[in-house]
Order: structure tokens, then sequence, then C-alpha cells
């Protein structure tokens, strides 16, 4: 090769080094080779190993560019990226440029790794005209769903809880009047909230909690017989019986006014135990106690546990502590008794007040809470893992119960009241 002919394919080279420089930023280009090139004298082949550089180069320019430009797009609309946060909101961008062994420009890479946001939280909105047709329920103290996807209330019919229902020691005035005549169990329409079924007649004083467990089993608190009971459904006679019937106490045999039960898919449960003792008992699938939630020397005190609800894929049992006016979740012991017993997460904020209900719907937590003086009454979104509210819905006068499906396509609040009207059943589906 002759030094003219050198020459003129150096400034050619040269020329084309200039070009990309100025339209890709020199500084990008600093894994190209400097040195002076001996290129081939085939003219066909003299330059390929130089534009191979120059196309990975380009490619590699583009993907930045385009991973920059999608960057700046998710900055503009909220998303959270990389830094030192927890990475949940974050775009992660990786690139990776790689050059063959024998120094010609290979093909570069640019990997990227994006870390999915979490879904959006549902929001329950109301049912309007729900039901389409109006029932005389008594007090609807306790609402659940059985596993064919329809909402079950328990109501105290003529029974009302007052000053003169019990006396100091917590012995229920009205044992003479004997059990409730009318039927306090009533199966709806999830889609109209028609009455499908009924029964539990001659069998209750004052109902209190309900819930049914993934095999359809009936769990059920009443507050004057100091009872807990699972039963088959339509069936009077219960499978199993916890506490003494009409005797209060604090013992491990005897409860006192319970009010709520929650059932894990392993059989083991959990009694809210309740008005007098605020403790949580839990036991076996066979009705043998486990052990009480607090114990000592756990650090936990409780004032009226009003509701419990689990979430079993974080082994948090989460309870509605009434008069302390908070949420609070300890483990549950289901998958491991290490901290078993110890509050793992607690949402105690000004606006929460005296909460009633809550129910689990996978991660999240819904919670209703009762009048005060001063707070709105209002249906809640929890989040325990950050320990915050993360939403706000609904407008009450005095609920006491709440429950979600299992697919979580309806919420369903019951109120109780003086009368009829004040004695509802809402349904909320979650968007």
């Amino acid at each position: 090769m002759s030094n003219n002919k050198m020459s003129s394919m150096e400034k050619l080279c040269g020329l084309t080094f200039i070009l990309v420089a100025l339209a890709f930023d020199w500084s990008a280009c600093s894994h190209l080779p400097t040195h002076r090139i001996d290129y081939p004298e085939d003219a066909l082949t003299l330059n390929e190993r130089f534009f191979n550089d120059v196309r990975a180069l380009i490619k590699r320019r583009i993907k930045e560019n385009a991973a920059l430009q999608e960057l700046h797009m998710d900055n503009e609309n909220g998303v959270g990226v990389g830094g030192g946060g927890s990475g949940s909101n974050s775009n992660e961008f990786a690139t990776n440029y790689e050059r063959s062994s024998d120094g010609a420009g290979g093909e570069d890479s640019a990997s990227r790794s994006v870390v999915t946001p979490p879904p959006l939280v549902p929001t329950p909105v109301l049912v309007e005209n729900w039901p389409t047709e109006s029932h005389s329920f008594g007090q609807v103290t306790a609402v659940s769903i059985d596993p064919q996807g329809n909402p079950v209330i328990f109501h105290r019919a003529d029974r009302y809880w007052d000053a003169n229902t019990f006396n100091d020691s917590n012995i229920f005035y009205l044992i003479e009047y004997g059990p409730i005549k009318e039927k306090t169990i009533y199966v709806l329409d999830p889609k109209t909230g028609a009455i499908k079924s009924g029964w539990g007649e001659d069998m209750f004083y004052m109902p209190h909690g309900l819930t049914i467990d993934v095999h359809g089993n009936y769990w059920i608190t009443d507050v004057a017989m100091h009872q807990a009971f699972k039963f088959k459904p339509f069936d009077n006679q219960p499978l199993l019986t916890i506490g003494k019937r009409f005797k209060p106490g604090s013992s491990l045999n005897h409860l006192c006014k319970p009010t709520s039960i929650a059932v894990a898919t392993t059989g083991e449960f959990f009694i809210a135990d309740g008005y007098c003792n605020s403790r949580i008992l839990k036991f076996n699938a066979a009705g043998h106690i486990l052990r009480t939630i607090p114990q000592p020397p756990e650090f936990l005190s409780l004032q009226v546990p009003h509701g419990i609800t689990l979430l079993e894929h974080l082994d948090l049992l989460c309870i509605a502590d009434r008069e302390n006016m908070r949420v609070v979740c300890p483990k549950a012991g289901l998958k491991s008794s290490q901290g078993e017993g110890q509050p793992a997460a607690t949402i105690q904020e000004p606006d929460l007040g005296r909460v009633f209900g809550v129910a689990a719907y996978g991660d999240i937590v819904y919670a209703v809470n009762g009048p005060t003086s001063m707070l709105p009454v209002r249906g809640f979104t929890i989040d325990p893992r950050s320990e915050t509210i993360i939403g706000h819905w609904g407008e009450f006068k005095n609920p006491h119960s709440i429950a979600v499906c299992v697919n979580g396509s309806a919420l369903y609040v019951t109120e109780i009241g003086t009368n009829h009207q004040t004695n509802k059943v809402w349904k909320y589906v979650l968007v």
C-alpha cells in the first residue's frame, strides 16, 4: 500500500470518527482503538472492523437514549427511580458492553432490569340500591361470606344490649326470657340482597360474632352465653363449644363476652375474648388451647379486642383493639413459633378512632370505626407492612362488622341501630 493511499484512508477514517463523536459524544467511544490500524489491502474489507465498531457504538447509544427517555417519562409520572430507596417503585438500568476477544467490534448488548411496582390497592365503592328490597333485621352484629360467595348475616332480632342486659359480674339478666325465637342467621343473595335461607332460631341469646371458614363451617360467639361455637350450616347441634354456658370467667376454660373468631386454613382458630378479659385465645383444630395473646412476659395490652382477621401468608393476626383505638397485628405463629404473639405491626393514627371491625384481603386490611363525638365514622384501607392508613371510604352511623369475599369481588359492612331502618347491610365492590 502506498503512503498516499494510506493517507487518504486515514483521512476518511478520521473524518468518520469526528462525525460520530459530534453525534454521539466522544467520551462514549473510549473503548474504540485509538492507535494506527493496519487495514487489509482488499477494498471490500478495508474498513470492515472499523465500521463494526461504529455500528456497535450507534446501537449502544440508541439503546441508552431510549432508556434515558423512558426514565425521564417515569420521573414525570411520579415513578421513583433508583438510588437508595427500597426499589419497589424504581426502574434500574444496567448496560453491559462486551467486545470480542480478538479485538473485533462485537455486538454490544444492553440489559435492562425493571422492578415491577406493587399493584394498585382495591378501593371499596358503594353499590347503590343494594339490597333491592328492604329487610326488618334486628341489630346486625356480624357478616361473613360462605364458600359460594353469599353474604351471611347474624342479627339479634328483637334483642338489644343496653345498661340492663348484664349485672356487674357480667351475668346475663335475661336468661329467663329464653333464646331468640326468630331466625338469627340469614344467607343473602349477593346480587340482590334477597334472603335465600335462614336458621338459628331458639339457639342464641345475644349474638355477636360470625365467621365462616373455607369448609363452610359457621363459627359463632354469643356474649350472653359467654361461649363460642362451631356449627355445620343449618345444624342446631354444635361440633365444638368453647366456654361455660352463662358462666363468665378468666380461666383458660372460660370466656367472658367473646366477640370474634378467626380460623386458619390449618384448622387452628383464634377467639377474641373480648369485653372482659381483653385477650386472644389460640386453639388447635381439635379445640385444645395452645396459648393466649398476650401471655407473660409479652408486652401487649389489649382493651376490648372487638374483631380479628388473619393474613396467613404474612403470619399475622390483626386485631381491632377498640378502646386503644388502633389495629395491632401480632405474629400468629402459624408458620413458626418465633416471635409468636409479639406485635409485628401497629396502626394508630389520629383519625382512626375506636376500631370495631377488620377484614383482610391480600396484604391489605379493611376496617371500620365506631361513632365518637369528633371523628367521622367511615372505612379505612390499611397496609400493615408500612403501618399506615392508605385510604378512606364510606360513611356510616354505627358500623359493627366487615367482611371481604375471598376473591375480592365484594366487601360488606353491617350496622347496628335502634330500628330496622338503622340496622343495615352495605355492599361495596373493590375497584
